[in-house]
């Protein structure tokens, strides 16, 4: 599956373009504000765009009025096949939002309902009950995603809702050559409905990748051959800033040992989880860690662990923003072009590392030097051996261990070195050593 050796890269076009919140049925083809940012989104090492929510939508874009439309904020169908094509040309997959589990009230057949109540044929891809009312007085009460109404939750169990969501997700590959889907909320969908899905979508695509945002559980039950490639690992994400901000480093050496390690309990070795280290939904990296000179810290953590990592648009060159109630869109800010620094370059060189080191993409996980301010850990596949050295001290260090002999390159500077049971680690250092 190419997802497991990419970089990926999320925007939320809806706040990336500066389009009204709400929807205002001007059609402006903003999405085009994406082609300027291909060629810098090809330089950074990016091998994958995850776009949050595309299509028309009342407002935020979960809120969809139409599958089979861009959102008139973001322009017309036309226009985004245009950015898919200029994606591709710049070796960029495209991954879409797929919002399954809800709609908009503005959504088509959930409007014929309002209208028609028990005589609309679509009354029954709802979870809906006549003999109530809702919060919007509509003459009938309707199951919303989580209590929040404005998300009318769609019936998975009723095979019409299936065949119209698959029905679109051909149209969104026919018509826009799209690689894969993030699945929202997948942690609430039918699993039947992600199995079908599945086999439908590689029925069409062969290597089509599916993507769930699942916050917490084991992620055993979705993410397997039958269903899901992959899920958002909250756990380690959670476990990445909190270690610098406790300056504990056994936080996230403890989960990913649990989840990737050698030991028999160890519950998702050989998967390929989506890390992060902000989101849509998350206060930003830069705005979260107490000591900024831990940011490029977390990113050469971020891309050193098991993992399909992903980066959030802006905090590879430090944007800050805080996650505030009703307020999501200070997460999903308006840039007008790209500011890159010398995070940018940083980063740039940790995804060219990756993205050449089979080692770091798809080797196993061992903790081998671990204190409350470093962290070495290896990377091994067959092919190769990394070690990861993170040294979260302001202090410089020196690290002992057996496994801390022989020749090396540290893929950051190609700096040939030879170990002899120990490593000199500078205050806030990062170190990417392959074994000769």
């Amino acid at each position: 599956m190419w997802a497991y050796n990419s970089v990926f890269y999320q925007i939320y076009p809806i706040g990336f373009t500066g389009a009204p919140t709400s929807n205002d049925g001007k059609v402006v083809p903003r999405i085009l504000k994406l082609k300027e940012w291909t060629e810098y989104l090809e330089n950074l090492g990016i091998s994958s765009i995850l776009l949050n929510p595309i299509f028309e939508s009342d407002n935020h874009g979960y809120d969809t009025r139409d599958f089979r439309k861009i959102d008139c904020r973001l322009g017309t169908n036309e226009d985004f096949a245009e950015v898919c094509q200029d994606l591709h040309d710049h070796n960029i997959k495209i991954v879409l939002d797929g919002v399954f589990n809800h709609v908009g009230r503005g959504f088509w057949a959930f409007r014929d309902v309002q209208e028609k109540k028990w005589d609309s044929p679509y009354k029954d891809w709802f979870h809906l009950n006549f003999d109530g009312n809702s919060c919007y007085n509509d003459g009938f009460w309707y199951e919303g995603w989580e209590g929040h109404y404005e998300l009318v939750k769609l019936n998975l169990q009723n095979p019409a809702v299936v065949d119209y969501l698959l029905d679109c997700v051909k149209f969104w590959i026919d018509t826009f050559d799209i690689d894969g889907l993030r699945l929202d909320v997948a942690y609430c969908l039918d699993h039947n409905f992600m199995r079908r899905l599945r086999t439908f979508s590689q029925e069409i695509k062969p290597d089509f990748a599916l993507i769930g945002e699942v916050l917490f559980g084991d992620y055993n039950l979705i993410v397997n051959d039958e269903m899901l490639h992959s899920c958002t690992n909250y756990e380690c994400y959670k476990g990445l800033f909190s270690s610098f901000n406790s300056m504990n480093m056994f936080e996230i050496a403890h989960s990913l040992h649990r989840q990737f390690g050698s030991d028999q309990w160890c519950i998702y070795r050989g998967k390929h989880l989506m890390t992060f280290a902000d989101n849509h939904d998350v206060t930003r990296l830069a705005s979260i860690l107490t000591n900024k000179a831990h940011i490029p810290l977390a990113y050469g953590l971020l891309l050193g662990m098991p993992g399909v990592p992903c980066i959030y648009y802006g905090s590879e060159w430090g944007a800050e923003g805080q996650k505030a109630p009703d307020n999501d869109y200070a997460l999903r800010p308006c840039f007008e072009k790209p500011e890159p620094n010398e995070l940018t370059s940083f980063i740039k060189d940790l995804i060219r590392v990756r993205q050449s080191s089979d080692g770091l993409c798809n080797g196993s996980y061992r903790n081998v030097v671990l204190t409350n301010h470093q962290l070495i850990f290896e990377r091994a596949s067959e092919n190769e051996k990394v070690f990861v050295a993170i040294n979260a001290s302001g202090d410089a260090f020196t690290a002992s261990h057996g496994d801390l002999n022989g020749s090396v390159t540290d893929l950051l500077t190609n700096e040939e070195m030879q170990l002899n049971g120990q490593l000199d680690m500078p205050p806030y250092s990062v170190k990417y050593l392959k074994f000769c």
